[in-house]
């Protein structure tokens, strides 16, 4: 369960609980899928509580909804602010945060002058788990970025991910990697991807996957630790038997995989990068930043 009867949610300019929340029925949104929306972590740390990179994630959310035709009343200021005020109406420390930018009442197919704004919180877990992933190849492609802006986080272009996904728990694996159009690895259900060769971390270019803030957030870890990224097109069978492989996001965090279609990987998973940068990144989301923070 998401939400109580003491849940408090941001829906329209004004707080109220989440089972008083209304919506319409008619909306845009709910019939064609043109919201576009973020996924945020709060964490607590020494009786604080810091929402990680919120200003990324507010910034991409902006930018979801000018690529959507999506009008946004907020500036990332605002929004950031209305998150930590969510946590302390609710008493969260460590969340997830989940803004919604949705359209109004329209049944047609056109653009709307005006969009709602929706902001929820609630206790979550690492979205993949903690154990090593076994991961297969997806039937299904990555959507084509000359039909849709996949850069963008729109509600949508999710109904791909719940595919995949569903496809591959049905055949006993735990997630799917999702390939482009051309046959090269884009990204998994929900999570960007990683893998390490040789001392070096591979992953696929900008342009056929979601621009992770994790993502960004590794690549900053490993430059620090002066490892190198390499971001190129490569197959899935290249993937297989190197040194190991994770996916990242804010939800997943980082999640190590065991099994690509059932090929295990080289290193074990604490002697690989993705294990180190792990442990750096559980540190470096609960550092302070200088930033306002609530008291727990």
């Amino acid at each position: 369960m998401y939400y109580s009867d003491q849940t408090t949610v941001f829906l329209d300019k004004k707080w109220c609980k989440a089972s008083d929340a209304q919506v319409s029925l008619y909306s845009q949104t709910m019939h064609y899928g043109s919201g576009v929306f973020e996924g945020i972590r709060a964490y607590e740390n020494e009786g604080e509580t810091l929402v990680f990179k919120a200003e990324e994630h507010y910034q991409r959310l902006l930018d979801s909804a000018e690529k959507m035709h999506m009008q946004c009343d907020y500036t990332v200021e605002e929004l950031t602010a209305l998150t930590y005020e969510l946590l302390e109406k609710n008493g969260l420390k460590d969340a997830y945060i989940r803004p919604l930018l949705f359209m109004g009442e329209n049944m047609v197919l056109q653009k709307m002058d005006d969009s709602h704004l929706f902001i929820c919180a609630w206790e979550w877990g690492k979205y993949l788990g903690s154990q090593l992933l076994n991961v297969m190849v997806s039937s299904y492609e990555r959507p084509n970025p000359r039909a849709v802006p996949v850069e963008a986080k729109v509600t949508g272009h999710y109904t791909n991910s719940i595919l995949a996904t569903t496809e591959a728990k049905a055949k006993g694996f735990d997630e799917a990697l999702l390939l482009d159009e051309n046959g090269s690895v884009a990204e998994a259900s929900g999570a960007n991807f990683f893998y390490q060769d040789n001392g070096v971390l591979h992953t696929p270019p900008l342009g056929n996957i979601l621009p992770g803030i994790t993502r960004a957030t590794v690549m900053e870890i490993a430059a620090e630790m002066g490892v190198e990224v390499r971001e190129a097109y490569f197959p899935p069978q290249k993937v297989k038997g190197t040194d190991g492989a994770f996916m990242c996001g804010t939800a997943a965090e980082i999640a190590g995989i065991g099994l690509l279609d059932g090929s295990p990987f080289r290193l074990k998973w604490e002697d690989t990068i993705g294990y180190q940068i792990a442990e750096k990144y559980q540190k470096l989301v609960r550092q302070p930043s200088g930033k306002t923070l609530i008291k727990a």
